[in-house]
């Protein structure tokens, strides 16, 4: 395949992938707005994505191969790793969440309401009811209200 034609369409599945950098351009430069795992994603994204339109570029200056093919190993590896680093970093985050919630949770203390609610549900429908049928009765009649239509 001669190299413009690779160009070309790296070029276009570049442009398409902006619904994924730009937003990732948008959270660096948010900066400490974000959380570092975000921002550690957001630079392997933006990593994978300026690695492709390099390649773009060394595909229409240079005539070997080897070039554009280095420069697109280099990228997927320094892209891995970034998007490894975010990897760690946000599970890292999540334990401390986690434990900060179980802190959280275990320094409350925890009454059991679930009897007493059920009960107060079971009066209030019960009522509900008995008050629904006698203004019904009321109204209309024994006669009517038990006639089936």
């Amino acid at each position: 395949m001669a190299h413009p034609v690779l160009a070309l369409g790296l070029t276009v599945v570049t442009l398409a992938g902006s619904v994924w950098y730009v937003p990732a351009l948008a959270d660096l430069r948010a900066g400490a707005d974000r959380t570092m795992a975000r921002r550690t994603s957001a630079a392997a994204c933006v990593s994978g994505w300026s690695t492709a339109a390099l390649v773009v570029v060394l595909l229409l200056l240079v005539d070997d191969w080897w070039v554009p093919g280095a420069v697109a190993g280099a990228g997927a590896v320094a892209t891995a790793a970034l998007g490894l680093q975010a990897t760690v970093q946000h599970r890292r985050t999540a334990r401390e969440t986690a434990r900060e919630w179980a802190q959280l949770v275990a320094d409350r203390p925890v009454a059991d309401h679930s009897r007493a609610t059920f009960a107060a549900v079971l009066a209030v429908t019960l009522v509900t009811a008995v008050t629904t049928v006698t203004l019904l009765l009321t109204t209309t009649g024994a006669g009517d209200f038990l006639a089936v239509r």
